[in-house]
């Protein structure tokens, strides 16, 4: 909840009346729909967040613990799971929640026609997940064998069944209106400018103390920092280059944390380009990583060699320097690989052909744009030839999303929020291509091994083992450049009360803690 989008009056509509407790949040992108088992971006997930609830949720110790659940128990050998469900939770719509519902949406998230990159969440080693329920308020789940990430895995929000049993998920009036179990409730969309949800009266833990949540949608980060001085949103992400400016700002308070989150450059596996090991290889080491987290982040960040963030227990305590920064050995690789410079225009070529290639960036995402503009300027200096497409975040990942191989793109200058656990699944097997988060097309049978075992391995020290393991692997190969990992800076009004301790979980984990303190 901690994104934007552009102040409202620049189009001509005008904002939706607000009450006096109406807390403003920025979008940096408008949501691609609001069905939380199809939506695949931050921006949806986070409006997603205040409408629909899961089994579980994430307490401010990083513990999973009961939310739709009233109890729920694990038998000691990890494949059978028993959920009591609450008998006081409503649909927004006034329809009682039953395991129905739960039951439902695992048929949807397991049907082969639902246009879900979450499905692998559910199957362990290509066997689906088995559940039932012999009454309403209870449901069973049988996996078999251990799958560490499961309870995670079921604070995925859950779908009314009575709304959509009879549609097609992946066109349904749903995704634009949605309907759940949440602290808020939807209450209207106007594309490209807002989106508004409301107070659910009826809501089964402590009702919120806010009214209403305003997300405005603002893409343009300058435009996002003069409505934070305006007074015309009450939260902001704050980028590096930006915190002397917000520091200055009497009525706001700024609070730094740790991500589970880093930043990365992926290549097109499928490219010819980036085929040859030699080539990633030669693109890492031209980049100077340390450089990047100086002069964009404002040393408010780590350089990540690895696919992961330190705030991670699964990321490990030391890190070796993997391909690190030398771009005489980088030059050295790309001629190994038989790549020449070219006498006129300084670009490497083979066979006749440059080695060039256009990167997708984030348009409005100004730490992003300048990170691309010294990674430009990086590998022109080992002779490689880089155009930079700025592309509205939405159009972007439809051309990632794209269900067709080779993908339409060369390479995407991107970042990762991640999860709880460490299970990376979904980003690296090569089942998940084309249809799954591995949208570089990234196909390593030993990291596919690693990737099933370190879901059902429910040691944890054992399970950190097979990930660092993996890891390296990762960094070695270079299907990314891993470039670094930001601190989160974010700008709250002081009259907001209520927020959580800082935590890589963020400032508002509980939103029904969230308050506005009004002044006469």
């Amino acid at each position: 909840m901690l994104l934007s989008c552009f102040v409202l009056g620049c189009s001509g509509q005008k904002e939706p009346p607000v009450v006096k407790k109406t807390l403003r949040l920025r979008l940096a992108a408008e949501p691609g729909n609001l069905n939380p088992i199809l939506s695949t971006d931050v921006y949806a997930s986070t409006v997603e967040g205040m409408i629909f609830s899961g089994l579980l949720r994430v307490s401010s110790n990083m513990e999973m613990v009961p939310d739709l659940a009233a109890s729920f128990e694990v038998s000691e050998d990890g494949k059978r799971y028993t959920f009591r469900l609450r008998k006081d939770v409503l649909w927004h719509d006034g329809r009682p929640f039953t395991a129905a519902d739960v039951a439902f949406t695992m048929d949807v998230l397991l049907d082969p026609k639902t246009n879900t990159v979450r499905r692998s969440q559910y199957v362990i080693d290509g066997v689906p997940v088995r559940y039932s329920s012999p009454d309403p308020y209870t449901i069973f789940f049988e996996l078999h064998k251990p799958f560490a990430p499961f309870l995670v895995a079921l604070s995925m929000p859950i779908l009314p069944k009575h709304l959509l049993k009879d549609v097609d998920i992946n066109t349904a009036t749903f995704n634009r209106r949605p309907v759940g179990t949440g602290p808020f409730t939807f209450e209207t969309w106007q594309p490209g400018q807002f989106l508004m949800v409301q107070r659910n009266q009826n809501y089964y833990r402590t009702p919120a103390k806010l009214d209403q949540i305003l997300f405005k949608v603002i893409p343009d980060t300058n435009t996002a920092i003069i409505a934070l001085e305006k007074d015309e949103i009450d939260v902001l992400d704050i980028s590096a280059k930006d915190l002397g400016r917000v520091k200055k700002m009497n009525p706001i308070n700024l609070h730094t944390y740790d991500q589970l989150q880093y930043v990365y450059m992926g290549l097109n596996q499928k490219n010819p380009l980036f085929k040859d090991k030699r080539v990633r290889e030669a693109i890492v080491r031209a980049i100077d990583r340390e450089a990047l987290v100086r002069h964009i982040l404002k040393k408010q960040g780590t350089v990540t060699y690895l696919p992961g963030a330190k705030a991670s227990w699964a990321y490990p305590s030391s890190v070796d320097v993997i391909h690190p920064y030398d771009p005489t050995a980088s030059r050295a690789l790309l001629t190994e690989a038989g790549f020449i410079p070219n006498a006129k225009t300084g670009v490497r070529e083979k066979w006749g052909r440059p080695l060039s290639f256009i990167l997708m960036v984030p348009k409005g995402n100004l730490d992003r744009e300048r990170s691309a503009e010294m990674i430009q300027r990086y590998l022109k200096a080992v002779g490689i030839d880089v155009s930079l497409q700025l592309t509205e975040f939405q159009s972007l990942t439809q051309t990632l999303k794209a269900k067709q191989d080779p993908k339409p793109y060369d390479a995407a200058l991107l970042g990762w929020s991640l999860g709880l656990d460490p299970d990376a699944y979904t980003v690296w097997h090569s089942k998940e291509y084309p249809n799954g988060f591995n949208f570089v097309g990234y196909n390593n049978p030993k990291v596919d091994d690693l990737l099933s075992r370190g879901r059902t391995e429910m040691d944890r020290g054992k399970r950190a083992i097979i990930y660092h393991e993996m890891l390296q692997i990762l960094a070695e190969d270079a299907p990314y450049v891993f470039l670094y990992s930001p601190k989160a800076n974010i700008g709250v009004h002081k009259r907001i009360t209520g927020l959580a301790s800082p935590s890589p979980l963020g400032v508002f984990l509980d939103i029904e803690d969230i308050d506005i303190r009004l002044v006469k």
